[in-house]
């Protein structure tokens, strides 16, 4: 009998790929370093992969006795070896994921989950409507939202470095290489890493807010310009293969914002100035991207009239050029293009006091508005399709008329957000100073609202140039003053919106609201006009409880329905996935943000208003984080609508974005989702059953007890935490304009969500992302004899539930009780650690069983192959990092000052995030 033929085995070319990096680092270590440290690094990596591997215990005492002895020099070197392996192991990673897609595309292979071809294939069956499809696509809004939260550890240098390193092994994988152009590569590759060693690692002073908004406008440069435009080119010509005989031009719908440069809560480096340069360095970029296109294009279409016709309109583009150059007479689209490049250049030098990469040919009218760019070169468009060149202008032209009518003038549309408390205390100061209210603190909230809302309908303004205020006013009245300056400059779309963190009643946005009247972006009167969005975020899970009755008292407030009614009758509300997780526990903040969106979702029926949910998610699981697709057709039924934004946070943005292809994967599956979510969600035959949510309720409250016991109600916890983590040393690491706590006080409440999740990653714990579930289910069964059948059939039916055990299982995969014993040894308490720990180390027990229970899987990751062979591969070398990092904590915190242990102790932490991925 004939066997059949071996399977290929589809990781090899990625273990290829991260062999050929760890050599080159290797041999890159061997001639910087010397050959005695090479050896040690070699001895502890083969040592660490026998242990972990082969539970090799001999393995184990050896590597536990080379790391506590390590001299200074040689443990940093070591530690940026590792480091430096996790995050070349990464860029492998990501360019296997392109070539596996390629594979995919190239064999025809089906389409996938999160492909555009996919979601139009179950629309089709269905049978969604061409009709149904269009007014869908009309109403909506999917837009990643790029954040400056301070997990990204990662230098510029660095990541320029990695990218060099990422298109050298694409071109290994793309091209057909002769040998000699093998060896060429392999040198371009050592010479690369070679660079990456001698590259300082960590930043040395803190990041400045500008440092930040640089950082998010790369990703511009390096995905978002090039790949934004071609999905939705891709996503047309799908569309008219779906639904022939359609004109299928899409409303520009899909958007990257950004929160950099216009989010105030809790860092004061954001003011009125830094607003204005964020905008301007934006505008700026998207300027260069233009005109690098136009000059491209000039390159392209040297079509001479003698040889095809042109359109009246296209020659009277061309004839009121300035270029008249002889040798280009009779090239009319090269004379158009000179033409709207000496108009754009103008354009940027009006509004950017910028000078174009190339000098335009004359003088030319700058253009009013980004719709005049598009007009001008729509008529290339026209013309070439008119006389049979349709091939040629659906190519770099057809990307470029999209690109501006996405990213415009300003690039990215920018937020604006601060807390609710400083909005308070700056009405209260202007009504004081106008002699309207005298202690507008001291006033009930009923009492609030009837002053606002007659102040909102008020024509006189609260504000006068002639009297003095403090400080905080002066700032915060100033950014709203810019904001009105900048939208009259750039256009209403690049400052739409206005965020009030800590939202916990109907006067944080009236206040909001008048604020906005102050700087002209409220027009009071009888057909009162609202120029931007006022968005609440909801945080705590008390706030979530309450956000669907605050949304119903706003809007039975005629004063206020009536800008909602300007807006078009949309409103947007935030919700917090951070915060309400340190609040209240993973599994209770998941529960109240899905509780809270079905209220919302009524509320706003009620009132005919269209609800667009922003899901302030992290990268973590503790965060909000997941993947994407999963989590937005988690959503309840009608939560979606077609609309949706979702914020992009610290290393999260490079592992998605940084290369093009992978970014326009990312982007690609959150519109298949949404598009999914909206038109196939409501009819979907897993809708939770009563019994489903009763379940759920009972479980969020046994969770919700035994976290806040634990963290909250637990002496010395606090202690526990700071010491036992390396929260101190983020604290100092430069990795973000933000301070690490709202306030100087050491309460877990006052410390940042941000932080709080990323040094529980750090020291392998991950408590955020799933304590408090094991012995909610252990308590719950114990109530419920016969209640396993239940929650299984829940994770069976229930997308919400799915994924929210699914997400756990990752952040369980991730953590190490080992490894996190080895941390708990920081603390100085040895009582307070030895029963803390002892606590922790059970709940983690408990919560594995009965996840494993629930999902019948077992093992951890068992329905994950690929990220459980990522994991492996990859926790020898994170876990050297971890042993390293307690080491160097153990010995700063002993006394010793030596820069090279701080040194080593912060790249640690990077390199920790790197092999995890996603930890902040």
């Amino acid at each position: 009998m004939s066997s059949s033929p071996a399977q290929p085995d589809k990781d090899l070319p990625l273990r290829d790929d991260i062999r050929l990096l760890g050599r080159i680092l290797g041999d890159t270590v061997h001639q910087q370093e010397g050959s005695d440290v090479f050896d040690v690094v070699e001895r502890i990596r083969q040592n660490s992969v026998r242990f972990d591997r082969e539970l090799d215990e001999a393995a184990r005492a050896e590597l536990d006795v080379m790391l506590t002895e390590l001299p200074r020099d040689t443990m940093l070197a070591v530690i940026r070896s590792f480091t430096y392996f996790l995050h070349l192991a990464n860029i492998a990673e990501d360019e296997h994921h392109v070539r596996r897609r390629r594979a995919h595309e190239m064999i025809g292979s089906p389409p996938r989950d999160g492909s555009l071809a996919l979601t139009l294939n179950r629309l089709q069956a269905a049978g969604i409507s061409a009709e149904a499809l269009r007014g869908c696509l009309e109403h909506a809004l999917i837009s990643p939202v790029l954040t400056a939260h301070p997990t990204e550890v990662s230098r510029k240098s660095i990541l320029f470095c990695q990218h060099e390193i990422r298109g050298l092994l694409d071109d290994r994988d793309r091209l057909r290489l002769t040998p000699a152009e093998l060896a060429q590569n392999e040198v371009a590759l050592r010479r690369a890493v070679l660079t990456l060693w001698r590259t300082r690692m960590v930043r040395s002073t803190r990041l400045a807010v500008i440092d930040e908004v640089k950082n998010g406008i790369s990703y511009f440069d390096e995905t978002f310009f090039v790949e934004l435009p071609r999905l939705y080119c891709q996503f047309e010509d799908q569309l008219g293969q779906a639904y022939p005989d359609q004109d299928w031009s899409l409303p520009s719908f899909f958007r990257v914002g950004s929160w950099i440069g216009g989010d105030r809560d809790g860092n004061p480096f954001v003011t009125a100035e830094i607003l204005r340069e964020t905008v301007r360095r934006q505008s700026i970029a998207a300027f260069d991207f233009y005109l690098g296109e136009i000059h491209a294009l000039g390159r392209e279409l040297p079509l001479s009239h003698t040889l095809v016709d042109v359109s009246d309109a296209l020659a009277t583009l061309a004839e009121d050029s300035p270029d008249h150059a002889p040798q280009r007479l009779d090239e009319p689209y090269r004379r158009a293009l000179t033409g709207i490049y000496a108009r754009l250049a103008a354009t940027s030098t009006n509004l950017d006091q910028h000078e174009s990469p190339e000098h335009a040919v004359g003088v030319a009218e700058a253009y009013a508005v980004p719709a005049e760019l598009v007009a001008d070169l729509r008529v290339l468009v026209d013309s070439l399709t008119a006389n049979g060149a349709e091939l040629v202008a659906g190519g770099r032209l057809r990307n470029l008329v999209r690109a501006i009518g996405v990213f415009g003038f300003h690039l990215a549309p920018i937020d604006l957000r601060q807390n609710s408390e400083v909005h308070a205390r700056t009405v209260g100061e202007l009504l004081a100073r106008a002699q309207r209210c005298a202690a507008y603190g001291e006033l009930d909230e009923a009492a609030r609202i009837e002053l606002l809302s007659a102040e909102i309908g008020n024509t006189r303004p609260l504000y006068s140039p002639y009297l003095e205020y403090s400080a905080e006013t002066v700032g915060e009245l100033a950014i709203f003053f810019a904001a009105r300056e900048l939208r009259q400059r750039y256009g209403d779309a690049g400052l739409p919106n206005c965020i009030i963190s800590k939202t916990d009643g109907v006067s944080d946005l009236l206040e909001v609201a008048l604020l906005l009247k102050e700087a002209g972006l409220l027009t009071p009167g009888e057909g009162p006009q609202l120029a931007v969005n006022i968005i609440p975020l909801f945080e705590t899970i008390d706030d979530l409880q309450r956000a669907p009755e605050v949304m119903r008292r706003l809007f039975a407030l005629p004063a206020y329905r009536a800008l909602v009614a300007s807006r078009h009758d949309e409103h947007e509300v935030m919700l917090g996935y951070s915060d309400s997780n340190k609040d209240g526990g993973f599994l209770t903040s998941g529960w109240e943000l899905y509780k809270a969106e079905i209220g919302l979702t009524q509320v706003f029926a009620e009132h005919g208003i269209r609800l667009r949910l922003f899901h302030g998610r992290g990268g973590s699981v503790g965060r909000g984080g997941g993947p994407s697709y999963d989590a937005i057709l988690a959503q309840p039924p009608g939560a979606v609508a077609g609309q949706i934004r979702i914020t992009e946070q610290g290393e999260v943005i490079a592992s998605k974005y940084a290369n093009p292809e992978v970014g326009r994967r990312n982007l690609e599956i959150l519109a298949a989702a949404t598009l999914e979510e909206t038109l196939l969600g409501i009819d979907r035959d897993d809708l939770p059953t009563a019994d489903f949510h009763q379940a759920m309720e009972e479980l969020s409250t046994l969770a919700f007890r035994a976290y806040r016991e634990l963290v909250y109600e637990t002496d010395g916890f606090t202690r526990y935490f700071r010491e036992s983590t390396p929260i101190l040393e983020i604290a100092t690491l430069n990795i973000g304009s933000r301070p690490a706590s709202r306030t100087a006080s050491e309460r877990i409440e006052d410390l940042r969500a941000i932080p709080w999740v990323f040094s529980w990653a750090q020291c392998r714990l991950m408590l955020p992302g799933w304590y408090g579930f094991g012995s909610a289910v252990k308590r719950w069964r114990e109530q419920q004899p016969g209640g396993l059948g239940l929650l299984q059939e829940m994770h069976r039916h229930w997308p919400f539930f799915r994924t929210l055990l699914s997400n756990m299982d990752m952040v369980l995969a991730k953590s190490d009780l080992a490894i996190a014993s080895r941390y708990a040894e920081l603390v100085s308490d040895a009582e307070l650690r030895t029963s803390i720990f002892a606590r922790i180390r059970e709940e983690w027990h408990l919560t594995r069983d009965a996840l494993l229970a629930i999902n019948g899987q077992h093992e951890l990751l068992a329905d994950n192959p690929l990220l459980q062979r990522s994991m492996r591969n990859r926790f020898p070398y994170i876990d050297l990092l971890n042993h390293l990092q307690v080491e160097t904590l153990h010995r700063l915190r002993a006394g010793e000052d030596d820069i090279r242990l701080q040194r080593g102790s912060l790249i640690t932490i990077n390199g920790i995030a790197a092999g995890l991925r996603n930890s902040g």
